[in-house]
């Protein structure tokens, strides 16, 4: 009688692995930089940006819900396509460079001699059940390299309405919400306004 519940048991076991194997990857999403526009007039500025900063939620390729308590969960189905730090710098480069306004836009590491560095913090990143919408509010330092001085500082913020509170309408909503924000960024560096 064991022998006939041995292979039973391990059929049974072969086909629960099997079914948490086969479940669906989550959807990876992308953020966007603002495309390149208009006629380049190079300042003589260079500036390096350093990978935004923020709160541990924020450091991982989850979406983020935020619930009308202030507390923070990952949004099923959904990813980001890297850590939202990475992803977020990588887009401020792309933008910046994207205006043709500087010298050069580099990472710190990259050895490029640089008359600014950009600083940033991620204050939200999220979708907000309580409002319906997509929140991204980035604080940002323009700081004078070799001195330290903080040369500017201002809070970039935008809120774009959210469908439904699931994968693709969230990061839909955040990476317009992010355009808004970059196109603010990309304004402000160039022209200090």
């Amino acid at each position: 009688m064991i022998r006939s519940v041995l292979p039973t048991a391990t059929l049974l076991v072969a086909a629960l692995l099997g079914g948490c194997a086969g479940g669906a990857a989550p959807l990876t999403f992308d953020l966007a930089a603002l495309p390149a526009g208009g006629r380049p007039v190079a300042s003589g500025r260079a500036i390096v940006v350093s990978e935004p900063v923020g709160i541990q939620p924020f450091e991982a390729d989850r979406i983020i819900v935020r619930q009308g308590g202030g507390s923070l969960s990952f949004l099923g189905g959904g990813q980001w396509a890297d850590r939202l730090p990475r992803l977020i710098q990588t887009r401020i480069i792309q933008s910046l460079e994207n205006a043709g306004r500087l010298r050069s836009v580099s990472r710190p590491g990259d050895k490029v001699t640089a008359d600014y560095q950009l600083i940033s913090e991620i204050r939200a990143f999220d979708i907000q059940t309580a409002t319906g919408e997509a929140v991204v509010d980035l604080s940002l330092k323009l700081v004078a390299d070799g001195t330290g001085r903080v040369a500017a500082a201002r809070i970039f913020t935008a809120r774009v309405p959210v469908g439904s509170v699931d994968a693709g309408s969230g990061a839909r909503a955040l990476d317009q919400a992010l355009v808004m924000v970059l196109a603010d960024i990309v304004r402000w560096v160039n022209t200090g306004r």
